[in-house]
């Protein structure tokens, strides 16, 4: 069985499979609700950075445009003058590629020791750190705490590893300085219940909501060549995704009107030549091969030169409510790193 049809599945099996899996998810909420309450009380200590610090994560595994919008913070802050660097841990090798894309003229450190990247970033000139993917890393100080909960697939059924996806409950998003609604490809019902329940589990914490649209085709390694999305509507499309979420990708080309033959695999699958020959046979004549750019970065440099090219599918962040609270954030991000 797939870890994702585990996590999601109604199907019997998945269902039995979850319930021999209660006893490890309890052990798991406790360990998590124990570790929090050791930062909370300062039995465990943080470690001072000597710049601000603003960390984008989430409460689930994968599936919530983690390193775009990191990307896209780190680019806003450039905009206001700043000299950010963004700090990962580089798992999968995926993401340091994919902000090297992004943004090629802002720094990426890649560290398992967070702190030592923020300090490596500020020894290179940063002046503010974006921290990708550290909410559950507390012992490195921050700033400023971005938690992104990603509507598509929204369900009252919030599981804890290792019967879900949930790394730590909803009510963690109270220690979180702005929580943030995504979507790909939610329904205005599935947003509107993620606001709900996330209000009631941290009514202090304000909310903001962005989407992650289609946006242009590339082709990887070839900024000329640019195709609209329109170009999708009537396409037939080979859509291969290795995310936290492959489905909502696969909807959101459907949703652009294509016809789409998907193939989705674990988040961070590292692909060998031989599943990328097969991906590329499945290749329709006439019409497209289409990926996130997080596939790209590892699926380009493996694909047949013979085969249909292969193109990624941009997804731009846009901020459709709570505007206000990303302008607060940053404007006292800006004014500590003078403080500083």
């Amino acid at each position: 069985m797939r870890i994702d049809d585990l996590w999601r599945s109604d199907s019997s099996g998945a269902r039995a499979a979850r319930a021999l899996l209660v006893p490890a998810e309890r052990a798991m909420a406790g360990m998590v609700a124990a570790r929090n309450a050791l930062y909370d009380r300062g039995s465990l200590r943080t470690r001072a950075t000597a710049i601000p610090v603003v960390s984008v994560g989430n409460l689930t595994v994968g599936g919530t445009g983690k390193t775009p919008v990191s990307a896209w913070i780190a680019s806003q802050l450039a905009d206001r003058g700043a000299q950010p660097a963004v700090v990962l841990r580089g798992y999968g090798d995926d993401e340091p590629l994919v902000h090297a894309v992004l943004n090629a003229a802002i720094p990426v450190v890649v560290s398992p020791d967070r702190a030592q990247g923020v300090a490596d970033a500020a020894a290179r000139g940063a002046d503010v750190t974006v921290l990708d993917d550290a909410f559950q890393h507390r012992r490195v100080a921050r700033d400023a705490d971005i938690v992104l909960v990603a509507a598509d697939g929204w369900t009252v059924h919030r599981r804890l590893l290792p019967s879900g996806p949930w790394r730590e409950p909803l009510e963690s998003l109270r220690r979180a300085d702005l929580a943030v609604i995504t979507s790909k490809a939610a329904s205005d019902t599935e947003i509107v219940a993620a606001r709900l329940a996330m209000t009631h589990a941290a009514p202090d914490t304000p909310i903001a909501g962005v989407t992650l649209e289609l946006g242009d085709l590339f082709r990887f390694g070839d900024p000329g060549a640019r195709l609209p999305l329109g170009g999708l509507a009537g396409a037939s499309v080979l859509a291969v995704a290795a995310v936290g979420n492959p489905d909502a990708f696969f909807a959101q080309l459907r949703r652009a009107g294509a016809s789409v033959v998907a193939r989705g695999f674990p988040d961070h699958h590292r692909f060998t030549r031989e599943e990328v020959e097969r991906l590329a046979a499945l290749a329709p004549r006439g019409g497209l091969a289409v990926c996130t750019l997080k596939d790209a970065v590892k699926v380009a440099p493996l694909w047949p030169a013979a085969a249909p090219a292969l193109w990624y599918v941009s997804q731009p962040v846009r901020v459709g409510w709570g505007a206000e609270h990303f302008e607060r954030l940053m404007d006292a991000l800006l004014a500590r790193r003078v403080a500083r």
